[in-house]
């Protein structure tokens, strides 16, 4: 009986420490025990302290059954902690006011409300929408929450940026990773245009213009995003509110906007895979994104893939090496008939603008136009469109533009130059006229004489196409099939490069050089030349057209044609306008392009490309030199396996072949390859391996040195994940942003691909099993001892081995 009533106790004692109520009222206060939770249990109000350490504790609201450490939205107390967290407790009282207060009966916190209450005594609660309201018995709320943000806008949260043409609302970022007071860091609407500019401010100078509304009643937009919801933001007029919202549809995943102790403003998403808040987007979003970093008459171009500082149209850079000073004029500005304006599409309008309300578009321009010290204007109609009052919106501006940025969408900017920036018409009619009258009799005699010519050019062009297979009737790789060559003729190709311009030039490597090259049509493209003097590559030329004409697959680079002339031989593929991965991956100034999931996107696509060329294109092929620079990015970062010179075919039967002829490179080689010249799928696999690890850590397989105590990076890697720090090898520059569970997952299947033999490594259809279940089970990866052999740098053991091309592959196509 003592132990039933014992248990009775223990339990009743249970619940008083985990009150789950959603409700304050005057004759439940909340103490430092208890907290609230949300109907839906997705929120919780209670008292917290940052850190363990932290001896100062918070009435705050944060996402309930979340992993630590708790994600706070909302605090009550920011500025003025609680010392004793026991002494505190939160309480409606008798005038229907929220206090909290100390043992003391010192008031650390209460609500400030504009009306009175009235004699009924007020409740409150904590909604599933993260909103903690003050309610009358009847339902009238008389006090929220999301009026009073902190650092974190919550979807359905109305944050209202300015009433009656004065700021109202800010977000104050936390003056630290664990300290949430406070901080230099604020967000809010421009004091001097609030229902025109949102800001992101340190202390009280700008740090980041956030964005120019349009100045309608109603804007804004829906967005998909790259997870399972669909992102709806508006900015809305209602009388002399000017308010931001946006809500969510589709999967009801956590979202929040916040401002962290950086500066920077998130959009940020909860990722159940892997446990993490995953960023949406941010701004400042680069470098040139902080607010001025261009210098006047500059923008931030962000159509780039990484953006930069650019002059306007008509300047020049004061200094080339520092554009924080911004853009001078190229001629000096002369107003009345001696200037003009040109448009300037999908830009973010400069900051500092006179606003001029109740201006047509004429009236606007015709302001600006006889202004001599208007620099430039922008215009939005929004007639129609419900505006309040004024239905247009006219900016102008009178001085040096500054924080301007370029956008894939954007408005029109109109900025003033000198006449004698751009060829005067009436001029160019006196001189053009005459000349085209002459065009036309020379173009009338060209007609003819092509009409004649035209069966002599055709008779040449077959000739050089017999020329061509002919060429290949040698090539007995592809004994039996009828192979179908793109042909283009050698004076295309020399049209297409301006015979070869070094301007054109892009790339050059053991091949050749490569030029890239627009063919007639407008198809830009990049031509790989063999260089006359090349003691290799004539083997290889042949190899490459054979198998890559057959071969269709948006991992692999297209071959668009090929062309012989006398001792010419060139290779015509897609251009694509990023450089190869290399580029990218060992630049420290680039690699910040390279994210964690453009990375672990490459390294599937590269698996994806080798699995149809093992298993599921109607030829088996061997790469044999599979790297980092033999893997193009095209303007989506989408990777395209190139270079299939040492490439080899297996027969139906085949899966394995011995060379006396070593091809590839250093490192990247498979052990049974690179000693005895043993070759399979299975090669592939261990250069993909490499190449894996590459991409994860950073770190160049030929490039020892860097890791200090170990032989290369197969085996640094192997130590790491044998003591079980394998997120060390991460590279730092993402290693804050990576899923842990995914980036361990690539890392592991990397270890598995580099085993020493070749039976124990996975197929690529079991790679790509592996990398896009995370559920499958991986086995344990055996030790490579032959690590120590193969991480040789290029600079060192490049001599050759029975005949081999060692490092000297063919050439990579970069772009520029």
């Amino acid at each position: 009986m003592s132990m039933h009533c014992s248990l009775i106790f223990f339990l009743l004692f249970l619940t008083s420490l985990c009150k789950s109520d959603d409700q304050l009222t005057h004759a439940k206060p909340l103490t430092h025990s208890e907290m609230l939770i949300s109907m839906s249990g997705k929120f919780a109000l209670g008292f917290f302290s940052p850190t363990t350490s932290n001896k100062s504790f918070y009435l705050g609201i944060w996402y309930h059954g979340m992993p630590e450490p708790r994600t706070i939205v909302w605090i009550a107390n920011r500025d003025n902690p609680i010392i004793t967290l026991s002494s505190a407790m939160l309480t409606v009282t008798n005038n229907s006011d929220m206090v909290l207060s100390d043992s003391e009966g010192q008031n650390i916190w209460m609500t400030a409300r504009n009306i009175t209450a009235g004699a009924a005594i007020a409740h409150a609660v904590l909604l599933d929408s993260g909103n903690f309201v003050l309610r009358l018995p009847d339902g009238t709320g008389i006090w929220q929450s999301f009026d009073h943000p902190t650092d974190t806008i919550l979807p359905s949260m109305k944050f209202l940026m300015s009433y009656k043409a004065q700021v109202v609302q800010r977000l104050v970022a936390w003056k630290g990773p664990d300290d949430p007071s406070s901080g230099d860091f604020s967000c809010s609407s421009d004091p001097s245009s609030p229902n025109l500019q949102f800001f992101t401010w340190n202390k009280t100078q700008p740090y980041c213009r956030i964005g120019v509304e349009s100045g309608m009643s109603v804007s804004g937009g829906t967005y998909v995003t790259n997870t399972s919801f669909i992102l709806y933001q508006t900015t809305i007029y209602s009388g002399d509110e000017f308010y931001y919202m946006f809500t969510i549809s589709g999967d009801p995943a956590f979202t929040r906007i916040m401002l962290d102790y950086t500066g920077k403003l998130k959009f940020l998403s909860w990722n159940n895979h892997s446990s993490s808040w995953e960023i949406i987007s941010e701004r400042p979003a680069a470098a040139c994104d902080l607010y001025a970093s261009c210098g006047p008459f500059s923008y931030c171009d962000f159509t780039r893939i990484i953006p930069a500082c650019q002059c306007l149209g008509g300047f020049e850079p004061v200094d080339r090496t520092d554009f924080s000073k911004g853009c001078w004029r190229k001629k000096e500005l002369k107003c009345g008939k001696q200037s003009h304006f040109v448009a300037l599409p999908g830009m973010m309008v400069p900051d500092k603008f006179l606003h001029l309300q109740n201006r047509s578009f004429d009236e606007c321009v015709a302001y600006c136009s006889r202004n001599c010290s208007c620099m430039a204007y922008a215009y939005a109609n929004l007639s129609g469109v419900g505006a309040l009052g004024d239905p247009s919106r006219c900016l102008v501006w009178s001085e040096e533009l500054t924080d301007i940025k370029k956008l894939l969408s954007g408005e029109n900017l109109y900025l003033r130059l000198t006449d004698s920036q751009v060829e005067k018409k009436s001029r160019s009619l006196k001189i053009v006229l005459p000349i085209v009258a002459f065009l036309l009799l020379l173009t009338s005699i060209a007609l003819v004489l092509m009409y004649k010519n035209r069966a002599g050019q055709w008779r040449k062009k077959e000739n050089q196409k017999k020329l061509v297979l002919g060429y290949f009737s040698t090539t007995n790789e592809l004994e039996g099939e009828n192979t179908e060559f793109p042909f283009v003729s050698f004076e295309d190709i020399l049209s297409a490069t301006n015979c070869f311009a070094d301007s054109n030039l892009i790339g050059q490597g053991g091949f050749g050089k490569v030029y890239k090259g627009t063919l007639e049509g407008g198809n830009v493209v990049a031509v790989k030349r063999l260089s006359k003097g090349s003691t290799q590559g004539i083997i290889e030329f042949k190899n490459e057209v054979v198998l890559i004409a057959k071969l269709q697959h948006k991992n692999l680079v297209r071959l668009l044609g090929c062309c012989i002339h006398e001792d010419e031989k060139l290779l015509i593929y897609e251009y694509l306008p990023n450089k190869s991965l290399d580029a990218f991956l060992f630049d420290s100034t680039q690699r910040i392009v390279l994210d964690w999931l453009t990375r672990f996107n490459i390294i599937k696509g590269i698996a994806r490309g080798l699995l149809y060329l093992h298993q599921d294109s109607r030829l088996t092929i061997i790469h044999r030199d599979l790297k980092a620079s033999n893997i193009l990015l095209d303007i989506r970062m989408t990777p395209k396996i190139s270079d299939f010179g040492m490439a080899r075919i297996f027969g139906a039967d085949q899966n394995q072949a011995n060379t006396t002829r070593v091809v590839g490179t250093y490192g990247y080689m498979s052990p049974e390859y690179a000693m005895r010249g043993a070759f399979s799928v299975k090669s592939d696999t261990y250069s993909f391996g490499v190449l894996l690890l590459e991409i994860v850590s950073g770190l160049k397989i030929s490039s020892p040195h860097l890791i200090t105590m170990f032989s290369g990076l197969i085996a640094y890697a192997w130590k790491l994940w044998a003591d079980g720090k394998a997120i060390e090898l991460v590279d730092t520059s993402v290693v804050a942003s990576c899923p842990l569970n995914e980036v361990l997952r690539c890392i592991h299947v990397g270890l598995l691909c580099v085993q020493d033999y070749a039976n124990d490594r996975p197929l690529m259809s079991s790679v790509m099993f592996m990398l896009e279940n995370e559920a499958a089970l991986l086995p344990a990866p055996k030790q490579p001892v032959y690590c120590a052999l193969n991480n040789r740098g290029d600079g060192e053991g490049s001599e050759s081995m029975d005949n081999s091309l060692n490092v000297m592959s063919i050439t990579t196509l970069e772009g520029r």
